[in-house]
């Protein structure tokens, strides 16, 4: 069954199928996919959205759609994930998340990822999770570091789906245990 979680501000909860138009918005914005390879079309985006549904309701938990409790609008999501990579860390789960522009600067991000943390830990039993982002990402490290989350530089890696010389390739590691 899949989980839904809340928070004062916020509904954690799976995916609609009404929630692929404004995540294909969310993807197709330059400012929020600053930090990745590039924009998405809507076919690549409801491709992702798709994966993300079914995982949910295939394991309970994942990437939540993120959901304002005052107006029930979708402004991203946030949630845990097992990376689709290998790396020094893996296998492990991570923390990630993704926010409409219009919505940023409000502290939903770290407030979704306290609650999907919390989840973690108390819920599924983890003894760690992890989180990651390109070097030139602040803001996300802002996050992470806002929800008790530390860097050590010797974590810090090449991201193996980006070709060498990529200017994302970079990436930094944060920890919660």
């Amino acid at each position: 069954m899949a989980i839904t979680l809340t928070t004062e501000r916020l509904i954690l909860r799976p995916w609609r199928d009404e929630d692929f138009a404004p995540y294909a918005a969310i993807n197709a914005d330059p400012r929020v996919m600053e930090h990745y390879p590039a924009t998405q079309t809507r076919a690549e985006s409801d491709a992702g959205a798709l994966r993300i549904k079914s995982r949910i309701e295939e394991q309970g938990w994942g990437l939540w759609a993120m959901e304002l409790r005052e107006s029930g609008a979708f402004v991203g999501f946030t949630g845990l994930q097992r990376p689709p990579f290998e790396a020094h860390f893996t296998p492990c789960i991570e923390i990630g998340w993704r926010v409409a522009y219009e919505y940023w600067g409000r502290g939903l991000a770290p407030e979704a990822a306290r609650a999907s943390l919390a989840f973690g830990f108390d819920r599924l039993g983890l003894e760690e999770i992890l989180a990651m982002t390109a070097t030139r990402n602040l803001r996300s490290m802002r996050v992470m570091e806002k929800v008790g989350m530390t860097r050590d530089p010797a974590d810090d890696f090449e991201m193996p789906r980006l070709p060498e010389g990529h200017p994302l390739r970079p990436h930094v590691l944060y920890r919660k245990r």
